[in-house]
C-alpha cells in the first residue's frame, strides 16, 4: 500500500505541471483539490455506517450514531491543525513554491531526502525508533540513489537561498507531519485524520488568499468558465486517488508499519515521476536513472532492516 501511495504521489508532479501549464497557480490546484477531498470524505462519514462489508454491524455503526467532528481535548484539536498545516497547506506552498526560485533538481534533491530527516527527528523524540548502524547505511545509501536519478549524470548544482530554503521548508514539514502523526495515530481512527488534515489545510491557506487577493477567483463563479474536460480530469484524480484516497492510505500504513519505515518509502518518489514523465510527456529514461533506483531500493531493505 506504501509503494503504491508513492507511485501515484510521484505522478501528481506531471498532472500538477499540466494544470500550472493551464493557468491555475500552485495554491489554487491545492485548494481545489483538498475541497473535493474533504467534501468526498465528510460525505463518506456521514454514509459510513452503510459501507460495512464482510462484517456484522454493531451498535457503533449505527446511521443514528453521530459522526465525530472534534478531537477528544484541544491538544489533540492543535496537533490535528499541526498535520494540517505540515501535511497540507504550508508544505505545498513551500515545495510549490520553491520551483519558482531554484530548479526542479534542487527541489527534487532537498524534498526527497526528507526519510533522513524524518528518521532523525522521529528517533529523536521516540528512542525506540533510533536507527540501527545498518539502517543508517540504507537510508544514506537511498539518498544517494535519489541524488543519481535526479541528477541524471549532470553533477551542477546552482544554489539559491529563497528556493532551497523553501525546499527544505517543505522537507521538515513533511518530517514533522511524521512525527505528528505517532501520538495522533494511537488514539484516533485514518478516515477522522484525514478528513481533519484536509480541514484545516483548507483552513490554513486562507492566509495566502488575503495576501494574493488576485488567485481568489476560483471561490466565484468565474471558475466555472475556466474548466475544460482535462483540467476536470486531472483535478478528480488529484482530488479523489492522490488526496483523498492516498492521505487515508498513508495514514492506515503508518499506524501498520511505523512512521519510520512508511516514511522511507519517499525515496521511491522521484522514480515514480521520471517513469510518469516518461510515459506521459516522453521524457528518456537514463542509465543514471536505473542505477540509481538500484541504489534507492538497496536502500530502503537496509533501512527496513529491524534492529536485531
Amino acid at each position: 500500500m506504501a509503494f503504491v501511495t508513492i507511485v501515484i504521489w510521484g505522478s501528481t508532479f506531471v498532472f500538477t505541471k499540466l494544470l500550472l501549464l493551464a493557468g491555475l497557480s500552485a495554491a489554487q490546484i491545492f485548494t481545489l483539490r483538498f475541497i473535493i477531498a474533504y467534501v468526498l470524505l465528510a460525505l463518506y462519514s456521514i454514509g459510513r455506517p452503510f459501507f460495512r462489508i464482510g462484517r456484522a454491524r454493531t451498535d457503533a455503526d449505527s446511521p443514528k450514531k453521530s459522526v465525530q467532528v472534534w478531537c477528544g481535548s484541544w491538544r489533540d484539536e492543535l496537533l490535528m491543525m499541526l498535520l494540517g498545516v505540515t501535511g497540507g497547506s504550508l508544505y505545498f506552498l513551500a515545495e510549490n513554491e520553491a520551483l519558482n526560485y531554484t530548479t526542479a533538481t534542487n527541489t527534487s534533491l532537498i524534498v526527497c531526502s526528507c526519510p533522513l530527516v524524518a528518521s532523525a527527528l522521529i528517533g529523536l523524540f521516540y528512542k525506540s525508533e533510533r536507527m540501527s548502524r545498518l539502517q543508517t547505511l540504507g537510508a544514506l545509501t537511498a539518498v544517494a540513489g535519489v541524488c543519481v536519478v535526479v541528477l541524471n549524470g549532470h553533477f551542477v548544482l546552482h544554489l539559491s537561498p529563497l528556493g532551497d530554503a523553501l525546499a527544505l521548508a517543505a522537507n521538515l514539514c513533511w518530517a514533522f507531519y511524521s512525527l505528528l502523526m505517532i501520538p495522533v495515530g494511537r488514539k484516533y481512527d485514518s478516515v477522522f485524520i484525514t478528513r481533519k488534515v484536509f480541514f484545516y489545510g483548507l483552513v490554513t491557506i486562507i492566509p495566502y488568499y488575503m495576501l494574493v487577493p488576485e488567485d481568489a477567483w476560483i471561490f466565484t463563479s468565474s471558475v466555472f468558465h475556466f474548466f475544460n474536460f482535462s483540467i476536470l480530469l486531472n483535478l478528480l484524480f488529484l482530488g479523489v486517488v492522490a488526496s483523498m484516497l492516498c492521505f487515508l492510505a498513508w495514514t492506515w500504513v503508518i499506524k501498520r508499519l511505523g512512521a519510520m519505515v512508511t516514511t522511507n518509502y519517499v525515496y521511491l518518489n522521484p522514480v515514480a515521476t521520471i517513469v510518469f514523465a516518461w510515459w506521459i510527456l516522453n521524457e528518456q529514461i537514463t542509465s543514471y536513472f536505473l542505477l540509481g533506483t538500484v541504489l534507492i531500493l538497496l536502500g530502503m531493505y537496509l533501512a527496513d532492516k529491524k534492529k536485531a
